[in-house]
């Protein structure tokens, strides 16, 4: 049952995917914003907090493709999932429906219930598809490189160049994700959590080495560095002008660590 949803009386199905039965999962858990390792008395950056409520500019840019599922059938899934993000950015999540979906991807409406229960789990398999692909690329090339300033350099460019090439899927990650804590906190708790333990295991590392300020609380180091980042991509997300945000990549990262290093 799919309450709210402009489901069909009588569901049109293409095909029958491989393998239907997808979930995200969806703990009971405190509702907090995107930042789980920060204390309740210091926020960084107030980004997702100036993001809820805000409309963006209409998305433009063509996108990279979220991560596709394998044993997917065909490109179906993959169609749905790029076509869920470019909806949802362009119309937002609460006035899009999941026929809308279904015309982008070129798919019959009862498709879109072979894959995913609702519009929730669509929104949030998109984005956390997405996610896992970008983390996978993370830690590929972190792992490569040896200085732990360079990493956290590297990932700076990383956060700005992924979402800077897609921004559809900053719009939704910037403003639609952020509009419930039902859809935030599973989040949070989950894929932004491996995020963080990247950024606090080279700042753990520098401190090790002595390059970074031992006294420096990692935690707080780490949500300082996400909050700049995070703020640059909701300012370019609400700026009509289009410039290329990985261009203030390295100003960010010269900026934390200034403050970092020794």
């Amino acid at each position: 049952m799919h309450s709210g949803l402009d489901e069909p009386s009588t569901l049109e199905v293409d095909s029958c995917p491989e393998s239907p039965d997808l979930c995200f999962p969806m703990p009971v858990s405190t509702p907090r914003m995107l930042y789980p390792a920060l204390d309740d008395t210091l926020r960084c950056c107030s980004a997702s907090k100036r993001a809820a409520g805000m409309r963006a500019p209409k998305a433009k840019h063509t996108r990279l493709k979220v991560a596709a599922r394998p044993g997917a059938a065909g490109g179906k899934y993959q169609r749905i999932l790029d076509a869920a993000v470019s909806v949802f950015a362009q119309k937002g999540f609460h006035a899009a429906r999941v026929s809308d979906v279904a015309d982008r991807a070129s798919v019959a409406d009862g498709t879109i219930y072979l894959y995913f229960r609702n519009k929730e789990e669509l929104l949030m398999t998109a984005i956390s598809s997405a996610f896992d692909a970008f983390m996978i690329q993370a830690h590929a090339e972190l792992d490569a490189i040896a200085s732990p300033s360079a990493k956290l350099r590297r990932l700076a460019h990383l956060h700005l160049e992924a979402l800077g090439s897609n921004r559809d899927l900053a719009v939704v990650f910037q403003m639609e994700l952020r509009q419930s804590a039902r859809f935030l906190t599973p989040f949070s708790h989950q894929q932004m959590v491996e995020y963080f333990n990247l950024v606090r295991a080279a700042i753990r590392e520098g401190q090790a080495q002595g390059v970074f300020r031992p006294q420096l609380r990692e935690k707080i180091t780490a949500n300082c560095f996400f909050g700049a980042l995070d703020e640059m991509v909701t300012s370019w997300v609400l700026d009509e002008t289009n410039y290329q945000l990985s261009d203030v990549a390295d100003s960010v990262a010269d900026i934390i660590l200034k403050g970092l290093e020794t």
